[in-house]
């Protein structure tokens, strides 16, 4: 094919057909383009050449230049199995060559050609001879300079569809050698790639999939060279032109009502504080207010380590809505989560004598019950709807819809929030979550939220006591939860798996329950675990909130859950396996209380390595959500501060590499916000052109 451009469809393009593009389509590789950006994993450099002569068995992988005198196809007595063997030379001696279940190799490698081999010297079956199995191979034509599996740095591929590797390198090679200048349009615009220094969008493309003879190979394995720097920079400026777009679209909304935000009506809110804020607290309730009071509907992300009083901000912003004869919603992301909420925030307001009206909404209400609250909740007699993804349901109308708040968001896809926003006259939106996200994540990700944090907590919490413990310590950490059972207390022992596969040593919820049974044998063990229907997971937690469990044996499932202040004692087991992130959310779930509570990381049989060792020394030695994120993601990379899914992450490529980076980060945020107060038009239409795949990965900043 002489004229492949960058929309071509795959199918078109030599060594794909229509078939194997259809298995392609399945990861959205459908055009040239989308395939270019499926990018390499890792590197490995095959530029070192030795001589036959020179190898010695389980020395390194290493290549050979060779000439190939025989070759055998070999048919063996089992049904199926072939072993094509080359003998080949190179001046320095001579090396058999054997490959497995590859007998059209017969046709490929023959004698008399030129081969480069990667692979490792081994001893053949018999002990005696040297020889390389399977190796990668390489079949070079007279006045050949290079290949493209060999004698380079070569990229690796993680499979897609029917291509291997292998097959992808090929496939890539033949591409960017048939595209040409100006068949692949640039995405940056050119004032921007003049001004920061960087590549032409195909140029970048060659070199990230080959990099170029002489290349540093730290650089290339760390994303560091040029053509690495320009594909970052793109991603990163398409994601903050997007952001920028969707907060210049917010901020040009204009309210229908102004929000009454005067000390009438702080006085009359403040009522209900059932003890002093922090200046953490005061701080953000100020920078609410002013959204509230400002000519553009609110959309702020509030985000607080686990127990620094989102809860209370939440109900005074609510109360606010209330005060100003609106209504609000609180989205949590559990049933039972909605019933605390509930419950904590009835009894506050009970105590206080406020006039606000609340409703709890979720999927255990029974159909009766359920008509006669939506009916109230249409009619205006419900003030704030409390409930989960129960509330954005067809059937649930407000009268007058103020004011959103949902609690732990990034349980929550982006269009779920939509649809509870869009039942109303485009109400504010306050979204929370107690995932402490560093700032540079934060402003990436979330770039078209307002930020507020909370980065204090009430004074009177005793802190969590963290310690590493090992299999030797066992005995001594059932003990300890043996005295704190004594004591009228309860523990948490969380596990990663439901049930034990032949693969996996870890510990299941299933199996360690009944485990523990026999270890304990005088206390109630409870089992909690994601695979369990909702009803039985809310049957269990609210078992153990009332003091009928006194172990509970859960998975992650109780990363988000209910407060049970009884709860002192938190073990966690295979501790190397988790994020730190997701191990400070869990450590949260205990010390809800006034007494003193314990978190014991256990560390399996084998052992944590350096880096897991590393992470939990961390955790060990810090109580502050945020210090921890940062690690976590300097270890761990974006992904692993909260879940990739929900917010499109898992798509971007170069996000991690940015964040290491915080001058490209500001610079493509900054030349982004510069695109759009400039040419508006011009941004929406950059972005209107982009590939089906990269309006997927910009699909997180569609909504606030």
């Amino acid at each position: 094919m002489t004229d492949l451009r960058f929309d071509t469809e795959l199918r078109y393009l030599k060594g794909v057909g229509p078939a194997r593009a259809a298995k392609l389509a399945v990861s959205s590789i459908v055009t040239v383009e989308d395939l270019l950006y499926l990018l390499p994993f890792r590197y490995e450099d095959r530029r070192r050449f030795a001589r036959i002569g020179e190898l010695i068995a389980g020395g390194p992988e290493t290549t050979l230049d060779v000439t190939v005198e025989s070759t055998r196809l070999i048919r063996t007595r089992k049904r199926g199995f072939t072993i094509f063997r080359a003998e080949v030379t190179d001046g320095s001696g001579r090396l058999q060559v054997l490959w497995y279940n590859q007998p059209y190799l017969d046709r490929v490698i023959v004698g008399g050609r030129r081969a480069v081999l990667f692979g490792r010297p081994v001893l053949d079956r018999y002990g005696k001879a040297l020889c390389f199995e399977s190796p990668d191979y390489e079949i070079l034509e007279p006045g050949d300079a290079e290949g493209v599996h060999t004698g380079r740095v070569v990229p690796v591929y993680r499979r897609t569809g029917d291509f291997g590797p292998r097959a992808l390198r090929a496939l890539l090679w033949r591409a960017l050698s048939e595209l040409t200048e100006g068949t692949l349009p640039e995405v940056l615009p050119e004032e921007v790639v003049r001004r920061r220094g960087l590549l032409p969008r195909l140029q970048a493309l060659r070199q990230v999939h080959f990099p170029p003879p002489g290349t540093d190979l730290r650089q290339i394995q760390e994303r560091r060279t040029a053509a690495h720097r320009t594909l970052a920079y793109e991603e990163i400026f398409l994601l903050q032109l997007a952001l920028a777009l969707r907060r210049q679209g917010v901020k040009a909304e204009r309210r229908t009502r102004a929000w009454r935000v005067d000390e009438g009506v702080r006085r009359e809110v403040g009522r209900v504080l059932p003890f002093p804020l922090t200046g953490a607290q005061r701080r953000v309730l100020r920078e609410i207010a002013e959204d509230l009071r400002g000519d553009s509907p609110m959309n702020r992300l509030l985000q607080g380590d686990v127990g620094s009083g989102k809860t209370i901000v939440a109900l005074l912003a609510l109360l606010l809505a209330v005060e100003n004869g609106r209504q609000g919603a609180l989205m949590a992301p559990t049933e039972i989560l909605a019933e605390q909420h509930f419950r904590n925030l009835s009894a506050v307001l009970a105590e206080k004598g406020a006039r606000a009206r609340l409703g709890l909404f979720t999927g255990a209400l029974r159909a009766g019950e359920r008509r006669k609250r939506l009916a109230a909740l249409a009619g205006g007699e419900i003030d704030v709807a409390i409930g989960t993804h129960a509330l954005f349901e067809a059937g649930v109308r407000f009268r007058d819809l103020g004011l959103v708040v949902v609690d732990e968001q990034h349980r929550f896809g982006v269009l779920q929030r939509a649809a509870l926003a869009g039942k109303g006259e485009r109400p504010d939106v306050l979204v929370m979550t107690a995932t402490p996200i560093p700032r540079s994540l934060a402003l990436t990700v979330y770039g078209d939220l307002d930020l507020s944090t909370l980065d204090e907590l009430p004074p009177g919490r005793t802190p969590i006591t963290t310690v590493l413990r090992t299999e030797r310590e066992r005995l001594q950490v059932e003990e300890g939860i043996r005295q704190a059972v004594a004591r009228g207390r309860q523990a948490y022992v969380v596990v990663p798996l439901v049930e034990e596969t032949e693969k996996s040593d870890l510990k299941a919820a299933t199996a360690y329950a009944a485990h523990l049974r026999t270890v304990f044998p005088g206390l109630r063990v409870g089992l909690l675990h994601g695979r369990m229907k909702g009803k039985d997971k809310d049957a269990v937690m609210h078992a153990f909130a009332d003091g009928e469990i006194d172990l509970l044996v859960a998975t992650t499932v109780v990363e988000v859950g209910v407060d049970v202040p009884n709860a002192t004692v938190m073990v966690v087991e295979h501790a190397e396996r988790f994020g730190l992130s997701q191990l400070h959310q869990l450590r949260g779930r205990v010390g809800r209380g006034s007494a003193k509570s314990y978190c014991v990381l256990m560390v399996g049989e084998a052992g944590a390595s350096a880096e897991a060792a590393e992470r939990l020394r961390v955790l060990e030695g810090s109580h502050d959500g945020f210090v921890i994120a940062e690690r976590d993601l300097d270890l761990r990379g974006p992904g692993a501060v909260f879940g990739t899914q929900q917010h499109g992450l898992s798509d971007l490529q170069f996000l991690q590499l940015a964040l290491k980076d915080p001058a490209l980060l500001e610079e493509a945020r900054t030349d982004a916000q510069r695109h759009v107060e400039g040419a508006r038009f011009e941004a929406d239409r950059l972005l209107a052109s982009l590939r089906a795949s990269w309006k997927r990965r910009l699909s997180l900043a569609q909504v606030g």
